[in-house]
């Protein structure tokens, strides 16, 4: 996918491998102008994984990033996560 110019970027987040847990949303955190930057430019965005946890806490940094970074209020950022859902640029696998 790399030489296919389809994957340009990889960031792992192991949060039982080592001494440190990483988790998926500290990575998130880390390039948070990024990520909104990819939003809108028209990326999507998948959670696949546990839905008790990890799944929650993911969404609500997505939408903590769309708010810090898009400069929107927490209602603006609930209603740009469902505009993403409803033109099927967000999605969760979650189980």
């Amino acid at each position: 996918m790399q030489k296919n110019g389809l994957l340009t970027r990889l960031d792992t987040a192991f949060s039982r491998d080592q001494a440190e847990k990483i988790y998926v949303q500290d990575r998130m955190l880390e390039h948070g102008a990024e990520l909104w930057a990819w939003l809108q430019e028209g990326a999507h965005f998948y959670i696949c994984g546990d839905a008790s946890r990890m799944a929650k806490e993911v969404e609500a940094t997505l939408k903590r990033i769309i708010q810090q970074h898009g400069g929107m209020s927490s209602a603006e950022a609930e209603v740009y996560v469902k505009e993403m859902a409803k033109s099927k640029r967000y999605a969760r696998d979650v189980y």
